[in-house]
């Protein structure tokens, strides 16, 4: 947070331009570089009230607010009625930390101290966690595709699937907090929290909190409002958007925080953040959204082939680099330069 907070200076600097009118194109961008240190000092505020909670709130604060930023940004843009950008930016949520952040962690990591070693254990049963999500998310897609059933038929006699899916997956994950709780097993990357030592007051850190959170709400309003009109100006594809551009915004200051673990390597950290992060959105931020959409537009849980496959590709990739209980900076280049092969086919083909 040492130099993202000067990016503070873009949160009046978007609002400002969107009310006067400024050129879309920079208007979004403002408005994505106001929300990285939004975002950061909304995951600050959130660990130091961990701090002060105790293990078991704590880590239960972590873990439901750890991805609080993806869940606002998705929340304006599914209300919008942006249905295909809310899942691209979910699913980027979930590559974007398995792979690019995963991936830049090992690199610059492993340049430094040549190998890493972290607890093979605790990181391949999250892993494994997250494989099981994966499966979870691809079996509506698997029996619509097989029987060729309509998009409004998804959200329509048959959504009821995407409903039942999406609470049991909200099980899981809730199961999954309380075994998290009763064992050293550390599924959502929350564990880390309890050893910060808090610089804030308790009261500074909810004040914080909630101001961040506000912020954020005011500027993912003015990012999704601005998506339409910035994509006419610059012709870039709202997949690519939603996949690279916002869940990158969203997890800037997070993604920060795991690279400088992995630096001093403390690589069991950065793979509760990462893969951490990943397992929160796949078990909790999408299937609420789901939920939450019935209310709007309803929302399927049913993802395109491809999303699916680069899920289920990058969970296999990640699953053989954590179970080992080693890696180096080569493994890290491999989960790069996938990240970008799907950036650019994404960027090309939209």
């Amino acid at each position: 947070m040492k130099y993202i907070k000067y990016l503070l200076v873009f949160v009046p600097l978007s609002i400002a331009g969107y009310f006067l009118g400024w050129n879309a194109a920079a208007v979004f961008f403002m408005t994505c570089l106001a929300v990285v240190p939004l975002a950061g000092y909304l995951g600050m505020a959130t660990e130091e009230i961990a701090a002060y909670s105790g293990p078991k709130l704590g880590g239960f604060l972590n873990a439901t607010l750890g991805n609080a930023t993806e869940l606002i940004i998705a929340f304006f843009a599914l209300k919008a009625g942006m249905l295909d950008v809310v899942k691209a930016s979910l699913a980027g949520s979930v590559l974007g930390n398995i792979l690019l952040v995963l991936g830049c962690s090992i690199f610059i990591g492993g340049l430094k101290h040549k190998e890493l070693n972290f607890d093979a254990r605790g990181g391949a049963f999250t892993s494994t966690m997250l494989l099981f999500a994966v499966v979870g998310l691809a079996i509506p897609a698997v029996f619509f595709l097989s029987h060729s059933v309509s998009e409004g038929d998804i959200t329509g006699k048959y959504g009821g699937l995407s409903i039942i899916t999406s609470v049991i997956l909200l099980v899981i994950y809730i199961v999954g907090l309380i075994y998290s709780f009763k064992t050293k097993e550390d599924l959502y990357g929350v564990e880390h929290a309890e050893d910060i030592d808090a610089k804030w007051s308790f009261p500074a850190s909810i004040v914080i909190l909630a101001v961040s959170a506000v912020f954020i709400a005011v500027e993912s309003e003015l990012l999704v409002e601005s998506i339409e009109p910035m994509t006419e100006i610059i012709e870039i594809p709202k997949m690519f958007i939603g996949l690279i551009l916002i869940p990158t915004v969203g997890n800037a200051a997070e993604n920060s925080t795991a690279m400088m673990m992995a630096l001093k390597n403390k690589m069991d950290i950065t793979i509760e953040i990462s893969v951490g992060s990943s397992l929160q959105v796949a078990l909790f931020v999408i299937p609420l959204l789901v939920l939450l959409s019935l209310f709007f537009t309803p929302m399927s849980i049913v993802f395109k082939p491809v999303e699916l496959f680069i899920f289920g590709a990058s969970v296999l990739i990640a699953n053989q680099i954590v179970s080992s209980g080693k890696t180096n900076w080569m493994e890290g280049l491999k989960l790069l330069s996938v990240y970008i092969i799907v950036a650019v086919g994404f960027f090309i083909i939209g």
